[in-house]
């Protein structure tokens, strides 16, 4: 009988070669092997660490391998077949609490808004009320669970009783709207950005309201996942990862030339690939994972309690270890 973790292994194997691409090679002592998607965010620290070098001055190799969307990336790395993917901190818990052992390094705090036309009569949450709103990631995305929350709390407002809410692909929801087909949009973090370089503005942020609701600072969105057994075996690969990864971001922070060099990954220029830079600096973390990880136990119970099973399972709080802490050396 083939095991499930082979089943995982076989399937993830074959996405890989339907993507044409290359064999994903043994893992090696020094090697990190993380998966991400093609036209992602992640790619373009990946690219300025690969670019100057950095995995190489911190004892390490980082081999990209690049995946068509997130239900891959994350068959690969509890089949196995790579070290590490980059996701949000509720899919680590839920694995957690099923018993397995992935765990998070904080990535980055950026996250989605609402958007509404710069002209747009839209000034406060309530004045959503029967309008059309387009919301990318699904009715269990943390950014849109997380502005109800907030609604209801502060207002009284069933936000999807009381407006007319449409689900979509991210780039279909920016589209739309630039049309004017939506009144307002919830989108990811660089679709927006996008969206405020081209006569948009922010109505309310997914931080706003983990703020609002409880957080006492910025908690990171997505972070870099990967098993506690392969750290506790690679403590200094994971040091060295991670010290690579903070200095690729620390550039990106700091030279506006990093960022017209990789303009052509971005694919924006001007006053867009401006906005995609400076959203970007502001979602470097730079708080103690203890701390992100606190505030993100409180914001789980939050989401809990709107999203239910559905979203959390049957754990009523986050499960011990979704924050990675490094040990003593």
């Amino acid at each position: 009988m083939v095991s499930r973790r082979e089943t995982l292994r076989l399937a993830v194997l074959g996405t890989v070669a339907m993507l044409g691409s290359r064999p994903i090679a043994a893992s090696a002592a020094s090697k990190v092997r993380i998966g991400v998607l093609k036209f992602g965010t992640v790619s373009w620290a990946l690219d300025t660490l690969k670019d100057r070098k950095f995995d190489a001055a911190n004892g390490i190799d980082v081999d990209v391998i690049y995946f068509a969307g997130e239900d891959a990336t994350n068959v690969a790395i509890l089949a196995g077949a790579i070290d590490m993917i980059v996701t949000d901190w509720l899919w680590v818990s839920r694995q957690r609490s099923d018993g397995g052992d992935v765990t998070m390094a904080p990535y980055s705090t950026a996250v989605g808004a609402i958007m509404v036309k710069e002209a747009s009569p839209v000034r406060t949450i309530t004045d959503l009320k029967g309008k059309k709103i387009g919301v990318a990631g699904g009715p269990l995305d943390k950014s849109w669970l997380l502005i109800q929350a907030l609604a209801r709390r502060d207002h009284g407002l069933d936000l999807p009783a009381i407006s007319d809410v449409v689900f979509g692909a991210p780039p279909l929801i920016s589209e739309k709207a630039i049309q004017g087909e939506l009144d307002a949009v919830l989108n990811f973090w660089h679709f927006c950005a996008r969206l405020e370089a081209n006569g948009f503005r922010r109505l309310l942020g997914a931080d706003d309201a983990a703020h609002a609701l409880g957080a006492a600072g910025p908690v990171s969105a997505l972070g870099y996942v990967f098993h506690d057994k392969w750290a506790i075996e690679n403590p200094d690969v994971v040091r060295g990862f991670l010290k690579a990864s903070a200095q690729a971001r620390d550039l990106l922070a700091k030279s506006d030339e990093e960022w017209l060099r990789l303009a052509p990954i971005v694919r924006a220029e001007g006053k867009e690939l401006a906005k995609l830079r400076d959203r970007y600096r502001e979602g470097i973390p730079r708080r103690p994972g203890a701390e992100e990880a606190a505030d993100a136990g409180r914001l789980y119970r939050v989401l809990a309690g709107i999203g239910g099973e559905r979203l959390v399972g049957s754990a009523p709080e986050m499960a011990p270890g979704t924050f990675w802490q490094e040990p003593p050396k």
